[in-house]
């Protein structure tokens, strides 16, 4: 493994991280302000299409889940 490829796979660690304590703090929150929340906590830039996959991946491991209601709404799984 490369240096980028390894920096890469930590901040995956580091952005996972973050969405969690973000949905553990707030329960229920909308994917634009999960977004703000992100960039602001982060120390690092990072592309929104990153961010949105780190989100799809925590949703498929049942860290967090789409609303049923609202498809931009994600609620923390406790």
């Amino acid at each position: 493994m490369n240096t980028s490829e390894g920096l890469f796979e930590d901040r995956q660690y580091q952005v996972d991280a973050a969405i969690v304590r973000i949905m553990k703090r707030c329960k229920s929150l909308e994917h634009y302000s999960l977004i703000s929340m992100l960039t602001n906590q982060l120390k690092f830039p990072v592309k929104s299409a990153d961010l949105k996959r780190r989100i799809e991946s925590l949703i498929e491991r049942e860290y967090m889940e789409r609303d049923k209601d609202n498809p931009n709404l994600y609620n923390y799984v406790p």
